[in-house]
């Protein structure tokens, strides 16, 4: 053995499997730790301790080991977690899922160092979540807002356009006038659609807002364990240190999990539903549970996953340990995105737990919650009426039936459409419950209070001909 800047180098590489290496006659190195690992050519790659038993390491190559051989390879353990610069630094800039710049830009550098695998928030100096993110797109923040602080997942299927509700929420989400920044963690990806995130998230991006972590599908699989993680870092810095909102977009969750049940697969761990590793719930909680509010702190970190659920299976284990974790979702519809509706959002299969924290008096306006439930409740009594429908047929429906199809049309219309470019001001989105609601008798809004009948009903029954 010799040594490296005073650091042991390791000759004794027993055993290559597919992304793992297996040191033997290790001592003193412990779980996490990070290795920089240098091939027989002298090229150099980093790797993650993933477990060791006795004098055996099992290390994680972050490049893959193609190419590598058990002669020749040595191994330097680092005798710290994998850490990242952390700092201002990043905003602006465009990187790969390791966080090596992409953008023809310098090596980003700060003014500390933190460790990437980070840990949960403690729950005795947890601050409640506040406040609202407003995204600009209706169907979120007038029916499932999302709030500062809160863990809100996009459930979808292949080929819902989940990936451009995830760039355009991270292209225009604000925080009002309190200083913001957004993270956007891409996992996965192909090349057609990292080129058509970073176009959509330039503007954004240019402002200095913006922090780019990018994964593509054709990048080694370990890799995508950990964008999140980096991604996290850099937003709990940003939040917790320098006194921003930061909302922390992931997509997608599912080729993440995905790798983590590759990743146990090389490892020959035993494997639970549907093959994934028994942990799964504890990794995925592991980064759900960073986001939050510190007493004491300023700032928040606010995290959006989307998650793709294979053949549309809410229980598959993804979106299942998922919706344990987190605080609600926002679910895409097949139905809706056939109907041409973007984004295809399906109202009644969203929920956000913490909307009230979010939304009302002094935050949003004074009649939003009291308008969204009424909408969710009139879209409900209008699935009613659709099934009805299909058995007696529309002219057998009564007159206020008939009115409940034309309310649900017009919020499919009017609310929940809306261009991929389209950033909605709340008041916006608001009065377009509104103009809905309209078109249905006022004996059956019974969910807001007079007060707001007599100065939003009839101001919107006015505009659209709405029935009396």
């Amino acid at each position: 053995m010799t040594r490296w800047v005073g650091t042991l180098e390791h000759l004794g590489i027993s055993q290559l499997r597919g992304p793992l290496l297996v040191v033997r006659d290790v001592h003193g190195v412990g779980w996490d730790e990070s290795a920089t690992i240098r091939s027989a050519d002298g090229r150099v790659r980093h790797g993650l301790v993933l477990s060791v038993d006795r004098d055996l390491a099992v290390v994680q190559v972050l490049e893959g080991t193609d190419d590598l051989g058990v002669e020749g390879t040595s191994v330097v353990f680092a005798g710290e977690p994998t850490r990242v610069p952390v700092g201002e630094a990043w905003l602006g800039r465009a990187c790969n899922g390791r966080g090596e710049p992409v953008d023809g830009g310098p090596p980003v550098v700060g003014s500390g160092t933190a460790a990437v695998s980070g840990r949960p928030l403690n729950p005795t100096r947890r601050e409640p979540p506040t406040d609202p993110v407003l995204t600009g797109v209706s169907a979120i923040d007038a029916l499932t807002t999302l709030v500062r602080g809160q863990k809100l997942p996009v459930f979808s299927v292949a080929g819902l356009p989940h990936l451009e509700l995830a760039t355009q929420v991270a292209a225009q989400a604000t925080v009002g006038g309190d200083p913001f920044a957004v993270v956007f963690a891409g996992m996965g990806l192909t090349r057609p659609d990292l080129a058509a995130v970073r176009d959509a998230l330039a503007e954004r991006s240019a402002r200095g807002e913006l922090v780019m972590l990018l994964n593509a599908a054709d990048d080694p699989v370990v890799e995508r364990i950990l964008t999140p993680r980096i991604a996290l870092t850099v937003a709990e810095h940003l939040a917790f240190d320098r006194g921003r909102h930061v909302l922390v977009v992931m997509a997608d969750m599912t080729s993440y999990a995905e790798a983590v049940r590759e990743v146990s697969s090389d490892r020959e761990e035993i494997p639970g539903r549907r093959a994934y590793p028994g942990y799964l719930y504890s990794d995925l909680a592991s980064l759900y549970e960073r986001c939050g509010r510190i007493r004491g702190r300023p700032g928040s970190v606010t995290l959006m996953p989307v998650l793709t659920m294979p053949a549309g299976d809410i229980t598959h284990p993804v979106p299942d340990l998922t919706g344990y974790i987190t605080e609600g979702q926002v679910v895409l519809s097949t139905a809706a995105h056939a109907g041409g509706v973007y984004p295809p959002v399906d109202p009644l299969g969203s929920l956000s737990r913490l909307m009230r924290k979010g939304a009302g008096p002094g935050r949003t306006r004074e009649d939003h919650l009291d308008v969204a439930a009424q909408t969710m409740a009139c879209l409900s009594r209008a699935r009613q009426v659709r099934e009805l429908s299909d058995l007696i047929g529309e002219d057998a429906l009564s007159g206020t039936d008939r009115a409940y199809l034309a309310f649900a049309a017009d919020v499919e219309h009017r609310l929940l459409s809306q261009r991929v470019d389209e950033a909605r001001a709340i008041e916006d989105t608001l009065d377009r419950c509104w103009q809905a609601l309209s078109l249905l008798p006022r004996r059956e809004l019974t969910m807001v209070s007079e007060d707001q009948l007599a100065r939003r009903y009839d101001a919107s029954g006015a505009s659209t001909g709405g029935a009396r």
